[in-house]
């Protein structure tokens, strides 16, 4: 069982974009610290430990020096998607706590693995998908449960930007590095969609469109589905062009409309129409949405507080998304 702790100490494996992120975020919570880092490349270690003041002895070359040590009791892994599976298998038999950035697995298979592995384990697991911990997303369901827009009939989202050059360098077009659109985004929206299921209702994929790049990943895709056999959910994500990067909630007394919901800021807003009026509501938040994801997820993992958050992305909530995410990849094949 994953050991008891007040404070969580963050050990942080790949040392990107993610990474830079997590460890500056970090440093405006008091229930969590970084204080050992990984990466394979020597130039990337030694110029981060030496950014974020991380102590010579925890700055690991090798993945399982950081993963068996046992001053640190909580990863964050952040290297590239075709690594996340392994990563997230050995994080889990040496009894540490995991958040891993997305997607957690590239496949049903590795999805498999890891989730018999954590269940065998009993390891604390989530998936980063850091919009599920801002308060904007539980003033969503809020408003929702209220019955403040009437019962929902149809819901949209997207994610997508234009990717100028298409590379088979870059990770998000090579295939064997878990490229490619629904791969990458899709969680984005079908998370979002997932909000809005019952928990023993499976989605009905009603059907899919996509494009390829010249590198032979998945470009451009969209997936229409039944929601709770009533609701019409439908997602859109792409590589070729800036979609609008929200979602829309329809329901039969209102509308409402999310316009940043993937990276909601301190200060976000949602807008709601009803009764032929418009108006927003602001959500504030004391800390920036990657802050508030470790506070939440830091607090879980300390097990004297025996917390419950559905909106966390556990591994089940994973699997069902991986699942989905696969599903509507080969269904554009």
């Amino acid at each position: 069982m994953v050991c008891i702790i007040c404070m969580a100490k963050w050990g942080i494996i790949g040392l990107g974009n993610m990474a830079n992120k997590f460890a500056q975020s970090i440093k405006q919570i008091k229930n969590s610290k970084l204080i050992a880092v990984s990466s394979s490349s020597n130039l990337r270690l030694n110029k981060f430990g030496q950014k974020f003041n991380i102590d010579k002895k925890y700055c690991f070359k090798r993945y399982e020096e950081i993963i068996n040590s046992k001053e640190v009791d909580s990863i964050y892994i952040s290297t590239l998607n075709n690594t996340h599976a392994n990563l997230i298998e050995l994080c889990s038999e040496s009894k540490k706590n995991i958040l891993c950035e997305k997607p957690f697995a590239i496949n049903p298979i590795e999805a498999k693995n890891v989730s018999e592995k954590i269940e065998r384990n009993k390891s604390f697991f989530f998936e980063a998908i850091a919009y599920r911990s801002h308060p904007q997303t539980k003033e969503i369901l809020k408003i929702v449960n209220e019955n403040e827009i009437g019962e929902i009939e149809k819901i949209d989202s997207s994610f997508g930007f234009k990717v100028k050059k298409v590379s088979n360098k870059s990770r998000l077009f090579n295939k064997d590095l878990g490229g490619g659109a629904i791969l990458d985004l899709g969680c984005y929206p079908i998370s979002f969609l997932y909000l809005f299921s019952k928990e023993n209702e499976d989605f009905k994929i009603l059907k899919t469109k996509g494009s390829f790049a010249s590198t032979g990943v998945d470009d451009f895709a969209e997936i229409q589905l039944l929601i709770n056999n009533k609701i019409e959910g439908n997602a859109k994500v792409s590589f070729k062009e800036n979609l609008q990067n929200n979602c829309v909630i329809y329901g039969k007394k209102g509308i409402i409309t999310v316009p940043s919901p993937w990276l909601p800021s301190k200060k976000s807003y949602i807008e709601i129409k009803k009764n032929g009026s418009y108006f927003k509501k602001f959500i504030d938040s004391k800390l920036d949405i990657f802050s508030v994801q470790i506070q939440i997820v830091s607090d879980y993992f300390d097990k004297t507080k025996m917390l419950k958050n559905d909106l966390l992305i556990d591994i089940n909530k994973s699997l069902k998304i991986n699942n989905i995410l696969n599903t509507w990849s080969n269904s554009i094949l």
